[in-house]
């Protein structure tokens, strides 16, 4: 296999670790067992993750990534050095054609098979025909990854999957070819006991079709969930600007951010996303950079302010000297930390996998001794190895492989239809186990708009009065608060000689007189001095003056989401406890905590530092679920054991997170957690369930009661039953209907 390094790899590589893609494994299993052949390495300790599908390894500076690859590759599977995430391929994609294309060609089979009435002179060679595609063509994996185990001395699922269909499969050929069950115009019966005198006479095709058709079925819900994966960083990087506009030599031109350097001047016009961190040189602007530090407003700067690299620049034009570029970035930083949270996170061992170094020998076994048993009981070869096919048909795990993806397909259908949606089993374990929900402040319990909250004038002037000023010098600002100010009128009054003050105010004049707005500092420089008002309030001030006095102020803020307090309670009522972090001041924070009955505020905090609050909480033993909109809030989402993203925020956000909620009423957080226990909890049952089954079923199978048709009627009968137990979930209903 090539071990040519992809451009971007060596960002995987240092002295002391590795990391590989890893191909061709089909269960936990597949990555135990590379894992334990590459810690077998003298000084190397690795760890492999089946849902992430890669090896990161920890090895002396002696061994190349060459050589770890030729372990893994010695192992029967494939590795390479990681490709860039938007260059992988999509298996779901390559997986669904054949699934289509088997149960296309295998609901033929079965009818025609179990139905005699629909049984046309020869229609067992069409059967044949039609199943050798999907057996031996669509079902091809299964037998690969059989015979890749095999040559390793190993067993798995895959095992019993191979056995169960080629040998139903050979053994309808040969009877069809040297028995009597080829001739034209035969036609099946129901039987549930073997007899001596008829096994010739029948051909098991529909037991071998379905199982694949089933399987491959089971593979592509779980191929579809896993191909996510890496949706996270690809949304990360869409945040930062593509271009920058760099001055060089006293010349402006446009040039890819890639080609950036430490030290180069870059011009951030009004409307465009800065390019890189960086220090501001000239110019002063409001910039919005709550994507990345998650304060709910856009923050004055001017010379000597820092400035970070996919925030917004809003109002004026600015010069900026780049302090970090590429992966120094602390865009390049979040992204970083959202992978690396999410490789740790622990890979979800279904139950199938756990037993199957046990359960697929036990078969085996229980098949050979039954093959035995009868010919020592003198019954034929015919019957004996009627037994034998009807133990491994009834043991194959389509009820097993399907447990987990039916539940999870249609519990994430009605999460949807909630507006909530869940990625995978992952989720649905961690909602189980999960004590502590932290929450971001901005766009997650507060709307992240603007509002006026409280408006204040002084004697002598009107409400109505105050807001007309302010709104009417306001009207020609593309500041947020601007805006909300304009809001509270019907049409604000005109205004001339209109003036925008940077980092202080607006100034303009309405109906003749000179009206000033901004700042208390502003009124300060104006000569007002500082004004003394009668309560206290949090938000963002806007003193309103003239010429000769101050007129007023007007509180704009972050406003509480409605649904915020009520599905905190409900959070409380299911046991958990509620945690706010917050990019914002300490007193804003606390405010909004109080309100919502928060008592655990963390406020000023960095994106680094939300990341390591959620390692503090699980340090102490703590399962911590992460409520976040905001590409600040990405990688803590996806350091949470459970991230749950607002399908209002950023794509970052969104794909970090386990849980999406669609909705803006936080109701459906609550939702998530109660379908998440409920879509679990029948997960459990179906297991139990295709567990049960085959306990019960593998005797009669051995003791000649049931044919090999009858095996897979009942192996099938087995898949509907979980499937119908997990169609249960579309009943659910939010917390909000009830």
């Amino acid at each position: 296999m090539s071990t040519t390094t992809t451009p971007g790899a060596e960002k995987y590589q240092s002295a002391n670790k590795i990391q590989l893609d890893i191909q061709g494994m089909t269960c936990a299993s597949c990555a135990a067992r590379i894992e334990k052949k590459l810690n077998k390495v003298d000084g190397v300790t690795a760890s492999v993750n089946y849902s992430t599908e890669k090896a990161t390894v920890e090895a002396p500076s002696t061994l190349t990534a060459e050589d770890l690859i030729a372990v893994v590759e010695k192992s029967g599977y494939g590795a390479t050095l990681p490709v860039p995430i938007e260059q992988k391929s999509d298996e779901a994609a390559a997986l669904k054609p054949r699934v289509i294309w088997s149960f296309a060609l295998s609901i033929p089979v079965v009818l025609v098979s179990m139905i005699p009435a629909l049984q046309f002179p020869g229609w067992q060679w069409a059967a044949l025909a039609l199943s050798s595609v999907v057996v031996l063509w669509l079902g091809r994996s299964f037998h690969k990854a059989t015979f890749t185990n095999l040559r390793h001395g190993a067993t798995t699922m895959d095992t019993l999957v191979t056995l169960g269909t080629l040998t139903a499969f050979a053994w309808s050929l040969y009877a069809m070819i040297f028995g009597h069950a080829g001739e034209i115009g035969m036609k099946h019966g129901f039987e549930f006991n073997l007899s001596q005198q008829d096994a010739m006479g029948f051909i098991y095709f529909e037991a071998a079709v379905v199982i694949i058709s089933f399987l491959l079925l089971g593979r592509y819900i779980e191929a579809r969930a896993k191909t996510e994966s890496g949706a996270a960083l690809r949304a990360l990087l869409e945040v930062g600007a593509k271009q920058a506009t760099v001055v060089r030599d006293g010349t402006e031109s446009r040039v890819d951010v890639e080609d950036l350097e430490v030290g180069d001047l870059i011009v951030i016009r009004p409307g465009e996303k800065v390019s890189a961190d960086g220090e501001i040189v000239e110019g002063r602007s409001a910039v919005d950079a709550s994507i990345i530090t998650g304060e709910s407003l856009p923050v004055e700067v001017e010379p000597g302010a820092t400035v970070v690299g996919g925030s917004l620049n809003t109002t004026g034009r600015l010069v900026v000297r780049t302090t970090a570029v590429g992966s120094g970035s602390q865009l390049a930083r979040i992204a970083k930390m959202v992978e690396e949270a999410q490789e740790g996170k622990a890979d979800v061992q279904r139950l199938a996998d756990k037993v199957s170094g046990i359960f697929v020998p036990v078969v085996l076994i229980i098949a050979a001794i039954t093959l035995v048993a009868h010919l020592v009981a003198d019954h034929g070869w015919t019957m004996a190895l009627s037994a034998a096919i009807s133990v491994l048909i009834i043991a194959c795990p389509c009820a097993l492989g399907l447990a987990t993806p039916s539940a999870l397909m249609v519990g994430t259908g009605r999460g949807a239809q909630l507006g909530t949606v869940i990625r995978g089993p992952q989720a649905l374990e961690r909602a189980r186990a999960v004590e502590t929900i932290v929450f971001d402040k901005t766009g997650t319990l507060t709307t992240g708009q603007m509002s006026v909250v409280d408006v204040e004038p002084v004697e002598g002037v009107s409400r109505d009065e105050l807001l007309a000023l302010a709104a009417a010098v306001e009207a020609a600002s593309e500041h947020p608060i601007a805006a909300a100010l304009v809001a509270e009128v019907d049409r604000p009054l005109p205004v001339t000689d209109f003036e925008n003050v940077p980092g202080r105010g607006v100034q303009g004049v309405v109906e003749g007189r000179r009206i000033f707005a901004g700042s208390p500092a502003f009124m300060a420089d104006l000569g007002h001095g500082r004004a003394a008002w009668r309560r206290e309030v949090i938000g963002s001030v806007v003193e309103v003056a003239d010429e000769e006095r101050i007129l007023g102020r007007v509180v704009v803020a972050d406003t509480i989401k409605e649904s915020a307090a009520a599905a905190v309670e409900q959070l409380k009522k299911l046991g958990l406890t509620p945690v706010l972090l917050s990019g914002d001041n300490e007193a804003t924070a606390r405010a909004v905590a109080a309100e919502l009955g928060i008592d655990d505020v963390r406020a000023g905090v960095t994106p680094e530092g939300k990341v390591e609050a959620i390692k503090e909480l699980q340090a102490k033993g703590q399962q911590v679920a992460m409520v976040g909109d905001g590409v600040n809030d990405a990688a803590a989402i996806a350091q949470a054991d459970l991230g749950i993203a607002m399908g209002s925020g950023t794509d970052a956000a969104i794909a970090a997170g386990d849980i999406t909620l669609m909705r803006h009423d936080l109701s459906a957080a609550v939702d998530a957690v109660r379908l998440s226990r409920a879509t679990l909890r029948t997960i459990k049952g179906n297991l139990v369930w295709a567990f049960g089954y085959n306990s019960a079923a593998i005797p009669l199978a051995a003791f000649g009661m049931l044919t090999p048709m009858i095996a897979g009627a009942a192996m099938a009968f087995s898949s509907v039953f979980v499937v119908l137990n997990s169609l249960r979930l579309k009943g659910f209903r939010s917390i909000s209907q009830r």
